[in-house]
């Protein structure tokens, strides 16, 4: 990991599944510092206690609040802007809260890294900012608007660049579906589910950090990376989950959740009519017209009306054996089977 020798890596909202498997990555690599910055001091000692580790440097802080963010922004060299407000629900509930961390927050950390010329700050956004229907979407997709409307403003010759990354659901992260599961089972409780036909994106948490860092080092201002992925019906997984736990569960249908759709698009019609085939990600660039209104009325994109957007119930399907294949991937898929 040469790459980052001798810098100093920010992360916000550095205590969830992204930060600590970014940290297992990076920990003995030739780093010269890790910092997580988070507002919850009980992630943060936890995560304290498992690691152990002098690269590692903690910092309170909100990124609502610029003034702690500024803090520990100083002498940082990359930064990855993870801290977020993720549960569709809650977000449904209480949209304020959303707007204020995913959109505001993102501009606090994007102006104090301008600001103390951090060199690369890459940002998460999901699946449900493309097309969004629910407050979480529309914060993130917002938050993604933000990100790049700044770096179209830095241009290509700036000090700091600025993308962002968008990927779908992350296999077994705080609050994904796979743990619950794998809870219901071993509980031998009744597996709950939405819509067994709903599909989702299936990556792991190392794709999450690979196309992060893959954006980190092929991104220009502006940009917006999507790796493919595979992926299932909700149905696939859960009996692809049975098998591995040779369990016989019963199932109960308990319909959708508030903002929830039957499918995810990573890639919208729109931005495929400009997106740039990389090999196992797509980059699409910001778009670069300025406020001259003229020119979006005489010149257009034909190609628009002839692509199709890239979601998750057109993109290459799992079934049941690649599924367990995947999933047993996982630590605590391991680690749980190790123990049955």
């Amino acid at each position: 990991m040469s790459i980052f020798k001798d810098k100093v890596l920010l992360i916000t909202g550095g205590t969830g599944s992204f930060g600590n498997a970014v940290l297992k990555r990076f920990l003995d690599s030739d780093i010269k510092e890790v910092r997580i910055f988070s507002r919850d001091e009980k992630k943060q000692d936890d995560m304290r206690h498992a690691i152990q580790n002098h690269k590692v440097k903690f910092y309170i802080g909100d990124v609502r609040d610029k003034s702690s963010v500024d803090g520990a922004m100083v002498g940082v060299d990359y930064v990855f802007h993870a801290a977020a407000l993720k549960q569709v629900p809650s977000c449904e509930f209480f949209p304020m809260q959303a707007v204020r961390t995913n959109v505001i927050g993102t501009e606090n950390v994007l102006d104090s890294a301008i600001s103390h010329g951090v060199k690369n700050v890459v940002v998460l956004s999901t699946d449900k900012a493309a097309y969004p229907i629910n407050a979480m979407g529309i914060s993130k997709a917002m938050m993604e608007k933000v990100a790049i409307a700044k770096g179209r403003a830095l241009g290509r010759s700036a000090t700091t660049t600025i993308c962002c990354t968008r990927y779908g659901n992350v296999m077994a992260s705080r609050g994904s579906v796979i743990p619950l599961w794998a809870e219901q089972i071993k509980d031998n409780h009744v597996i709950t589910v939405t819509d067994p036909n709903m599909t989702r994106f299936m990556m792991t948490l190392d794709d999450a950090v690979d196309l992060v860092i893959y954006a980190w080092q092929h991104g220009e201002n502006g940009d917006l990376f999507v790796q493919k992925a595979p992926a299932a019906t909700l149905d696939v997984l859960i009996e692809s989950l049975k098998q591995l736990y040779k369990a016989n569960t019963d199932i109960k249908v308990i319909g959708t959740r508030h903002g929830e759709k039957l499918y995810e698009t990573l890639v919208t019609r729109e931005e495929m009519a400009k997106s740039i085939d990389m090999g196992e990600y797509y980059r699409i660039p910001c778009d670069k017209r300025d406020l001259n209104y003229d020119t979006f009325f005489v010149d257009g994109n034909e190609k628009v009306s002839t692509v199709e957007d890239y979601h998750s119930h057109n993109t290459v399907q799992l079934d049941v054996d690649s599924m367990k294949k995947l999933l047993l991937k996982l630590e605590m898929i391991q680690e749980d089977i190790c123990q049955r």
